[in-house]
């Protein structure tokens, strides 16, 4: 409690009252650890069933858990199998009360470094497309990293700053995620630095910079479309204050009701102009749940006429477009990937008669000799700064192809012809992690040579490369555990 300083302990005290003492005593309590399970690899349940770490069910996050500090998931397998990613839990909620579907064109706003954006990714099975944006260059790469490993395949992740974004993306989005750059409050149990790093002026400081994020985000929002605003702080001038602030500038934008949990509080109308939409609003308090500090509110913006009936015949028309298996596609028309020579659409062919994965042929793209499964995005992006478009599936060389890491771990361990999948115990799966070579026995794959999808029992990991009983490792060195 030392570390705390004096004006924001004093400025909650005047926000709770009789609440202030339960708040003081709740940073005394330890900090809760929580993990998100990726349902595109399996269920909660499963996951449960699986797992040895001493599980304990979040209950307003359907797919999440707390675990004991001792577990160290991070330094697990399944872990770099992608099958589930580490999140505070009060941090998982923004993600899980904006409701996406299959197909809907998603944007998180300031991503990195990635917690909300997988979730987002994952919910969304692979149709529509997320677009997941972090200003910080080194923030975007961690927010690739975590992105690859969850296996999401329709992503397109920059590197920019929201009004340039705002360009090219007016009134595209279903669906935006905007958690926002803020003073961090309601993280200062878990990261003392932070709360040794805030001072008066912050909470000022941040609504400025919020509200120029949020002019791009209404500007990307189709009509109709759903906006979540969330910070991780407790000042009213960031949170209540801002949609006050954001409906008043944008009468079109209207906050609407979320899915609510007994422990979550309502937006106080006290601290926002007396606004009673602000009761639609959550806060959780670390006092009231096993949880830090956190505030959400979901906006919707109003429906133009024609929009919806655009939008209808949009929906239609995805519906209706081809998708194919890799496996099986030989007879398929070769021209319906564009822009590659014979040679190439040969040798890609070839690899992927291997693979079970629905796709469209139109989606592969080839640029300096790499290929991509690339999502449906607006024509003209010419100028935007970005990590990656889509699923980033390997390389060619010469005349052959050479599978890439994210590209192992959008698979699972039925979706290629051969596989060598290593239990937990057994100790070539440390040093296959480590990018060491690995003895196989014979009859312990699909076929004898040539590439091997290596996983975790039945969850993909990388590649590897089989010769006279040797596998020759092709994990992705940056990956590789010391």
């Amino acid at each position: 409690m030392d570390y705390l300083p004096e004006e924001f302990k004093l400025r909650m005290q005047e926000m709770l009252q009789e609440e202030y003492e339960a708040f003081v005593e709740s940073y005394q309590e330890p900090r809760q650890y929580g993990l998100r399970v990726n349902r595109l690899k399996l269920s909660p349940e499963e996951f449960g069933e699986l797992s040895d770490f001493h599980l304990q069910k979040i209950p307003w996050i359907d797919n999440g858990f707390y675990y004991d500090e001792n577990d160290a998931p991070g330094r697990h397998p399944y872990y770099l199998a992608g099958l589930y990613y580490l999140q505070e839990p009060s941090a998982m909620t923004p993600a899980s009360r904006i409701h996406i579907e299959p197909g809907d064109k998603v944007l998180d706003l300031c991503a990195a470094p990635g917690g909300k954006a997988t979730e987002l990714g994952e919910r969304l099975c692979g149709e529509g497309v997320l677009v997941a944006n972090d200003i910080s260059n080194a923030r975007a790469k961690a927010l690739l990293r975590n992105i690859e490993m969850a296996g999401i395949k329709n992503v397109f992740v920059t590197n920019e700053v929201p009004s340039r974004l705002a360009e090219k993306f007016s009134a595209y989005f279903d669906k935006i995620l905007v958690d926002a750059p803020c003073s961090g409050e309601g993280m200062f149990r878990k990261d003392e630095t932070t709360a040794r790093a805030w001072d008066v002026n912050k909470p000022a400081e941040c609504a400025r910079m919020q509200r120029e994020i949020l002019e791009s985000a209404v500007s990307m929002l189709r009509p109709g479309g759903y906006l979540l605003y969330s910070t991780c702080t407790f000042a009213p001038r960031e949170n209540e204050g801002m949609m006050v602030w954001l409906t008043e500038q944008y009468p079109e934008m209207k906050v609407r009701d979320m899915e609510l949990w007994e422990g979550f509080s309502q937006g106080n109308p006290a601290w926002g102009d007396q606004q009673e939409m602000l009761k639609k609003c959550i806060r959780i308090w670390p006092h009231r749940m096993k949880g830090e500090g956190h505030f959400l509110a979901l906006l919707q913006k109003d429906m133009v006429g024609e929009q919806e009936a655009d939008k209808n015949a949009a929906v239609k028309g995805k519906g209706e477009q081809e998708k194919v298996r890799g496996r099986g596609t030989k007879g398929r028309k070769r021209d319906a990937v564009k822009g590659i020579d014979k040679k190439t659409r040969e040798v890609l062919e070839c690899f992927f008669q291997d693979v079970e994965m629905e796709f469209s042929w139109e989606q592969v793209d080839v640029r300096a000799n790499k290929v991509y499964l690339v999502p449906d995005l607006p024509e003209d992006l010419k100028g935007i700064r970005f990590l990656r478009n889509g699923l980033y599936l390997g390389e060619l060389k010469k005349e052959r192809f050479e599978p890439s890491q994210p590209f192992a771990l959008a698979l699972g361990g039925e979706k290629y012809a051969s596989v060598l999948k290593l239990q937990r115990e057994d100790e070539r799966l440390w040093r296959y992690l480590r990018g060491e070579t690995i003895l196989v026995r014979p009859g312990e794959c699909g076929r004898e040579r040539g590439w091997q999808l290596v996983c975790v029992e039945n969850f993909s990991l990388g590649w590897g490369k089989l010769v006279n009983g040797v596998l020759k490792n092709k994990y992705l060195y940056s990956w590789r555990k010391s």
